[in-house]
């Protein structure tokens, strides 16, 4: 938690009590489970991955710790196949270097966006074969599919390999 500052993550996503957050590539729940934790009761997460054993994986994690505001999601690799209108908040966390067609996946996300919503992806640099890419390659690919940069942070790893990105829809 110290390590990536998920609190300031949460802090410059808008992420507060109330709000609905998807966890674009869940993975283990990591960020779920913090996330739900912090919008309460009256939020929700959405925990989005395109491998059925991670969200049955979830799915049991969330029951176990008792964590009553997340719902799984099965995505498809060009769409994340988020319900319309239901999220005012993104994180993909070291995921987003995996999107094979990145703009398709990103066209087909923007219909789940609230007004305002904010879309952060975490990353580090890379050249797309070593678990990274080039953030210059996201913000172009983010542009490409009518999403306009409204954030740079570099903190979220003291190395400065990684940095974190934020997102609105133009």
């Amino acid at each position: 938690d110290k390590k990536l500052q998920v609190e300031r993550v949460m802090d410059l996503l808008g992420i507060t009590t109330g709000k609905n957050v998807a966890d674009i590539g869940a993975g283990s729940g990591w960020f779920t489970v913090r996330a739900a934790r912090r919008v309460g009761p009256t939020g929700a997460v959405l925990a989005e991955d395109i491998n059925p054993a991670v969200i049955e994986y979830i799915g049991k994690r969330i029951a176990k710790e008792d964590v009553p505001n997340v719902r799984t999601v099965l995505g498809a690799p060009n769409d994340p196949r988020l319900p319309a209108g239901s999220v005012d908040a993104v994180l993909m966390l070291k995921v987003y270097h995996e999107i094979a067609h990145p703009e398709a996946f990103l066209k087909a996300l923007k219909p789940a966006l609230r007004a305002g919503a904010k879309v952060g992806i975490i990353d580090r640099n890379g050249n797309g074969e070593n678990h990274g890419l080039d953030h210059d390659v996201v913000v172009r690919e983010l542009r490409e599919a009518g999403y306009k940069l409204v954030g740079t942070y570099d903190f979220t790893k003291a190395d400065k390999e990684d940095y974190f990105l934020i997102f609105q829809v133009r």
